[in-house]
Order: structure tokens, then sequence, then C-alpha cells
């Protein structure tokens, strides 16, 4: 991820990585705000208690965290 102030601009690789955990690709994802909110769209789109629900969720949290380290 590049960041400059506020704004955010995700690399190609971290785009390929989100759309193939989700199967859908961050458009318009411009600040932390925007990450956190398709992170939350996608978690609500594969909502449940199955152990492969927690684990995309685990993915999800885990390539956020790598954006931001």
């Amino acid at each position: 991820m590049i960041r400059l102030g506020n704004s955010i601009r995700l690399t190609r690789r971290e785009v390929e990585r989100f759309t193939k955990i989700t199967g859908f690709e961050p458009v318009n994802v411009r600040t932390l705000d925007d990450l956190d909110r398709y992170v939350r769209k996608c978690k609500a789109h594969y909502w449940g208690e199955s152990e492969d629900t927690r684990f995309l969720h685990f993915l999800l949290d885990e390539q956020r965290s790598r954006c931001l380290a």
C-alpha cells in the first residue's frame, strides 16, 4: 500500500490478493476508511458461524494488517 497523508493506493498485488480472497475487486479504495468499508462489506456478504467463514474473515483481517505494516 502506498500512503500519502489520508490517501492510500493499493498495489496491484494487494488488489489481486483481496480479489482472490473475496471474489470482489476493491474499487474506489482511496482512504483507510474506504478499505475498512470494503472489508466490512465483504464480511457482511460472507456472514455466518462456520469454520470457513471464520477463516475467510481471518484472511481479510490479515491482508488488511499486511497493508498497514
